[in-house]
């Protein structure tokens, strides 16, 4: 681990959830970072430097001294080992598997909600066509994920925050700000997780016109 800040890339038009995930990570630990930012249009990413960094010339990537590394669960599994004074993921065994479990779920599966409502709906409030058949299948499993998740404890995924909530917030919030049907339980779990200081501070970020 350096003495120096750490960098994040992300992407320059701040939508990228994963870039999210790592930001609102290093400011829940309340570390000194500096973030650069990436065209990924102009494929900036791709470039000569960029590529040696990221083996995946991918963001978020993470430097922290001469050791780099990208994949966002990655990225905050690394900070929480390597940063672990503040925690952001469970104490408990079996709950910091289980959010584990959700940040991967998330990545992996309901593409039709990815494809179908892109994160321009929840940092640029752009309003897309009514959701495909496949898509409100895959609704109706986020919806019914969440709620299981949540059963018993609605403020939070393992009774107190954790990152897992704000991967789940951003997946929720694609259908909410959207104007998609969600039970009124969700709404109201992504809207506080929405209200944290280091959420606001990702989403209040100077953005470009697109």
């Amino acid at each position: 681990m350096s003495q120096a800040p750490l960098r994040l890339y992300v992407d320059a038009q701040f939508t990228s959830p994963y870039a999210m995930s790592v930001f609102v990570t290093l400011l829940e630990k309340g570390l000194a970072f500096e973030t650069v930012t990436l065209d990924l249009d102009a494929a900036q990413n791709q470039a000569a430097d960029f590529a040696q960094l990221s083996l995946t010339q991918r963001v978020p990537t993470l430097e922290d001294g001469n050791f780099a590394l990208s994949e966002s669960s990655a990225i905050c599994e690394y900070l929480e080992e390597a940063y672990p004074d503040v925690p952001v993921y469970p104490t408990d065994l079996h709950l910091r598997a289980r959010a584990r479990q959700v940040q991967a779920w998330l990545r992996s599966d309901l593409l039709p909600i990815r494809q179908e409502r892109s994160t321009l709906v929840v940092f640029y409030g752009q309003t897309m066509p009514p959701l495909s058949p496949v898509a409100q299948v895959a609704a109706r499993k986020l919806i019914a994920a969440a709620q299981a998740l949540l059963a018993g404890n609605a403020e939070y995924l393992f009774g107190e925050w954790s990152i897992a909530d704000v991967d789940l917030a951003v997946m929720l919030n694609r259908l909410i700000l959207n104007g998609d049907p969600v039970p009124a339980e969700l709404v109201d779990y992504a809207h506080r997780q929405w209200q944290r200081p280091s959420v606001q501070a990702w989403v209040n970020l100077q953005r470009h016109a697109l």
